[in-house]
């Protein structure tokens, strides 16, 4: 006999999403407002009842003031230690913008920045990502998730 009743919901990691937002050879960090402290790229939670995309899109909106055209899947950051408030797991893309962002929602201040030339400390584990962008800059190359550290 089958079993047809409801399975429980699972207890997961929450979904984010962010986004490196190129405008020309530059690209758009935040100083987070809250902890973790630091510069970050825009991003957040995914929210019920949309796509990562959209979220990606949406975070972007909220904490630049700049709205950003996705290009590209960067890649999936899911190890367990990435964020320090708990366990996260984050889709980053790439995308272009235009204009000047304005820090807003839960970014203290915004930097246009060079990516090989970031300011420090870098928050959660955007160093790693931020290497992963440069070097698919370099060479065209996406990161290989499994030779993450």
């Amino acid at each position: 006999m089958v079993d047809c009743g409801f399975m429980p919901r699972p207890v997961c990691p929450p979904i984010a999403a962010d986004v490196i937002a190129e405008i020309g050879d530059r690209i758009v960090l935040i100083e987070r407002r809250n902890f973790p402290f630091g510069w970050a790229f825009p991003g957040g939670f995914v929210d019920f009842g949309e796509t990562v995309e959209q979220a990606a899109v949406r975070e972007a909106r909220e904490e630049i003031s700049l709205d950003v055209e996705l290009r590209a899947l960067l890649g999936v950051y899911s190890r367990p230690d990435r964020d320090p408030r708990g366990q996260t797991i984050t889709v980053v893309y790439v995308g272009r913008a235009s204009g000047t962002p304005r820090a807003a929602d839960d970014a203290k201040n915004v930097a246009l920045v060079d990516p090989r030339n970031p300011p420090a400390p870098l928050a959660f584990d955007h160093a790693e990502v931020l290497a992963d962008y440069v070097r698919f800059l370099d060479t065209g190359e996406f990161p290989a998730p499994w030779k993450r550290r």
